[in-house]
């Protein structure tokens, strides 16, 4: 007997991929995503009861969104239909749905409709959709590996339950590869197979909570691997490292997994945790970001979160920038990692963007101020008959360079938009201001 003739007894042939060979037949057999299918959870109770609405799987690969798909398959009375937005089209959503609607008038039997990929769907093809969703034609079951708030339809979105499946843990994934090692129907129990802890180990950590990329990386290592003279197959941690090379990124740069790692990042620069900063910068970079949109995001928060606490954030940034733009890849992760671990380490300050967001509020909500006699312009033809620029005060002909005057609108005056902290320079810029506001009080 060997891994390619051999047959389980219900002709499933070794053939197949393991992956695909070691789905969950029922509910009892899906490992993972206990928050949504656990033992009295909504959705679990809602298959068994054959009570199914419509409903948004979401989440990373290989974490059993399809494979949840067909457990209801197997489970519902009603009739299961599948697409792939991938390759399906209107015309084929049209025939779906005429024979739905024609088979719950004749025969009373509902349609549940599988879309695997459906983010794929254009926003007139997810329109199509939506007459039968809503009035009860089909019961939908879209699975999509982005989020559904940035790739589904509001109108859709709004008429379905959205469960979110998460990463396998690595408990979920070692458990998983044993059961492939075990299992004589559809997996390698037949066959005298042994896999080192160190090697499995080391498929679970780089599968990264994928359970399709844990059982490819098996399936890899057992065809690949010569039996000895006895005909046993050892999988050493020598052999796992060739069968899964690298660790597959979770990453989308348009999907909701792009905009956590960047606000990660940026939390992480503004929680002063530099190893953190690098830590989603390389995974950034390591996903193909582009280096321009992370300088962009430095740049930012260079202002945004340290502002004149250390002004030379800015400049930082600003060099990096420019610097990752002129040398391209991969030169440009070093200043990026450079202003990323100046920005982390920097003395934080949000008073720069309290301030200016404070008084677009005021320009906002306040009444218009007319600007005070004193400061208008009085180059022009015509203004010092107008009186501009009358008793105005040229600052530095006064001792420090200041004169106490007001300058904001008359119903505005005592306003405070900018409050610097006691951290890092903007300490100098408060004993400055505090020195300034001390001889307007003097009326000096």
């Amino acid at each position: 007997m060997d891994l390619f003739s051999y047959k389980d007894e219900n002709s499933d042939s070794l053939k197949r991929p393991l992956a695909n060979r070691m789905r969950p037949r029922k509910i009892d057999e899906f490992i993972g995503q206990e928050h949504i299918a656990g033992e009295g959870k909504l959705l679990r109770r809602a298959i068994e009861a054959d009570q199914l609405t419509p409903m948004i799987f979401f989440g990373p690969p290989g974490t059993g969104k399809t494979t949840l798909a067909r457990i209801i398959a197997n489970s519902t009375s009603a009739w299961f239909e599948q697409l792939n937005a991938v390759t399906s089209g209107v015309a084929d959503l049209k025939a779906i749905m005429g024979a739905a609607k024609e088979r719950l008038i004749l025969e009373e039997q509902k349609t549940v409709l599988f879309i695997d990929e459906i983010h794929r769907f254009n926003k007139s093809q997810q329109d199509a959709l939506l007459p039968y969703v809503e009035d009860g034609s089909v019961i939908l079951i879209g699975a999509t590996t982005e989020s559904p708030m940035f790739e589904i339809n509001p109108a859709l979105l709004s008429r379905s339950r959205l469960f979110r499946f998460e990463p396998l843990t690595d408990r979920h994934i070692a458990k998983i590869i044993e059961q492939a090692l075990s299992d004589k129907e559809r997996g390698y129990g037949k066959h005298p197979i042994t896999m080192e802890k160190d090697a499995a180990d080391h498929i679970v950590s780089i599968a990264n909570g994928d359970a399709r990329t844990a059982l490819n990386a098996v399936e890899l290592a057992v065809l690949t691997t010569k039996p000895d003279r006895d005909g046993n197959i050892t999988i050493t941690v020598e052999i796992a490292e060739e069968s899964i090379q690298q660790r597959v990124l979770q990453y989308d740069k348009k999907g909701d997994n792009h905009y956590d790692t960047v606000s990660a990042f940026i939390k992480s620069i503004r929680g002063s945790d530099p190893d953190a900063a690098l830590y989603w910068l390389a995974k950034m970079i390591y996903a193909g970001e582009d280096p321009r949109f992370i300088a962009r995001r430095l740049l930012v928060h260079a202002a945004e979160d340290i502002g004149l606490a250390d002004p030379n954030a800015l400049l930082v940034a600003h060099a990096a920038s420019y610097a990752a733009d002129f040398t391209g890849m991969p030169e440009a992760r070093i200043p990026l990692a450079e202003a990323t671990l100046y920005l982390a380490t920097a003395p934080k300050s949000n008073k720069v963007i309290m301030g200016i967001d404070k008084a677009l509020d005021a320009v906002k909500k306040e009444k218009t101020g007319l600007v005070p006699i004193h400061l208008r312009d009085a180059h022009y033809k015509g203004a010092k008959e107008l009186k501009h620029g009358e008793d105005y005060k040229y600052p530095h002909n006064f001792e420090d360079g200041y004169v106490p005057q007001e300058y904001l609108p008359q119903h505005l005056q005592g306003k405070t938009f900018y409050e610097p902290t006691e951290r890092g320079y903007e300490k100098n810029i408060k004993r400055r201001l505090d020195y300034f506001n001390e001889r307007k009080k003097k009326g000096e």
